[in-house]
């Protein structure tokens, strides 16, 4: 007997059925289960009792991108250009993270922190960080001299240092996952494998649509990461600004000299250039990591050199901003790839803080994908951003020191839509 046609009854019933999306009711949905995503919908709860909260992630777990792939370090604060949202935030993120953390019982450990300058070159930009991490309000901030970096991190190279003793190392998917079972005590929703299809908004809300469920809801907070920008053209905002994913590989080292690193062991920034720097961090598992360098990742979640995804590709090199970034810091670039192809150069970049490391006390550990917001301009977005509707409000950049601050930016969030709940 021959095939049914397409489109003939037998070959309708042959079709596999698919049945239809559920369709729930919510005040609010919260798109992203990162860390901010979960803080955020933590505070709706707690500051709006009685609120109905869905959170759709996309993942079959919270915190499988950035928040899970990070080094676990719990910033102090002493970077960020004082009066920014980042540094009045991180600062107190500290501490309503290290009382989180107390609370649930999740692992959380002030190793401390010292960030190393080399040469003579670079004792002003040290100098000029104190400066700045006193100005933020960061607590314990001092200057020390070669004696006492050793006395500290006996294995470390340098002139002088910043020690932040409060600097501290945590566990971001544990503290992920007791936010997320507090949401659901709470009686929000934590729906995973739930991706973004679509967003549509009419006179009675929006209607968020996944492969198996559709919610309704009055407003929106979109905490999506890597894919903000998607989500908040897909919403009907106009965010300025287009995610170029950047691509931070680890080396871990080895069991034998683990030792060797106490707490952590940064290199004084260079302020032309947009990272930290590769640097030394021990994890609250007991490892050391050794890095991130800094790749242009060629998918937005392209964790590796072969994970290609053309349509994020042809998005990153269609957008002029990209452009006008590499032409600033092509060289970087170059460099960045030579190194995340040679295990010898990655370390001698690490050997300037640690000297007696070599290429054997060393194996590639994994890599994360930080989500950089860049303006037409080609100016890396340095701050927090958001961008805000009648019904919606997206945040469009949330790069370290996210999950450090991403308390006290859930609590922010939080208070910027007071609006939508208090008359």
């Amino acid at each position: 007997m021959p095939p049914a046609a397409p489109g003939t009854r037998a070959a309708a019933e042959r079709r596999p059925v698919v049945p239809q999306a559920e369709t729930i009711e919510a005040d609010v949905v919260v798109v992203g289960g990162g860390i901010v995503g979960l803080a955020t919908a933590d505070a709706l709860v707690r500051r709006y009792p009685g609120l109905s909260v869905v959170l759709l992630e996309k993942e079959d777990d919270v915190a499988k991108h950035q928040t899970g792939r990070n080094s676990g370090v719990v910033h102090a604060g002493i970077y960020y250009t004082p009066g920014s949202l980042k540094a009045k935030l991180s600062v107190a993120g500290v501490v309503a993270l290290r009382a989180y953390c107390a609370e649930q019982g999740v692992a959380y450990d002030p190793v401390g922190k010292v960030i190393v300058a080399i040469d003579e070159a670079e004792l002003p930009r040290l100098d000029a960080l104190v400066e700045r991490g006193t100005a933020n309000g960061v607590p314990g901030l001092r200057v020390i001299d070669a004696d006492e970096l050793r006395s500290i991190e006996p294995y470390a190279a340098g002139l002088r240092a910043i020690h932040s003793p409060g600097t501290a190392i945590v566990d971001y998917p544990g503290v992920c996952a007791a936010l997320a079972a507090g949401l659901r005590r709470a009686g929000a929703r934590v729906e995973t494998g739930a991706p973004v299809l679509a967003i549509a908004e009419d006179a009675a809300g929006l209607t968020v649509t996944t492969p198996r469920l559709r919610v309704r809801a009055q407003r929106l907070i979109a905490c999506a990461g890597l894919h903000a920008d998607r989500i908040a053209r897909m919403a009907g905002a106009d965010p300025d600004v287009t995610i170029v994913p950047f691509r931070g590989e680890y080396y871990f080292l080895e069991p034998h000299v683990v030792e060797r690193v106490r707490g952590l062991i940064y290199p004084v920034p260079d302020p032309a250039l947009p990272f930290l720097g590769v640097h030394l961090t021990r994890t609250v598992h007991g490892e050391v990591e050794a890095g991130p360098n800094a790749v242009l990742a060629l998918a937005r979640e392209g964790y590796t050199h072969t994970t290609v995804s053309l349509g994020d590709l042809r998005e990153t090199l269609a957008f002029p901003g990209f452009w006008r970034l590499a032409g600033r810091f092509w060289w970087v670039g170059a460099f960045e790839y030579w190194r995340s192809f040679r295990s010898e150069a990655f370390v001698a970049s690490l050997r300037k803080l640690m000297p007696s490391l070599t290429v054997a006390d060393v194996r590639r550990g994994g890599a994360g994908v930080r989500a950089q917001a860049v303006g037409h301009d080609g100016k890396l977005v340095d701050d927090f951003a958001f961008a805000e509707t009648e019904r919606a409000l997206h945040v469009l950049n949330a790069p370290s020191p996210a999950a450090t601050a991403s308390l006290t930016i859930g609590a922010h969030l939080a208070e910027r839509v007071r609006g939508w709940f208090e008359a």
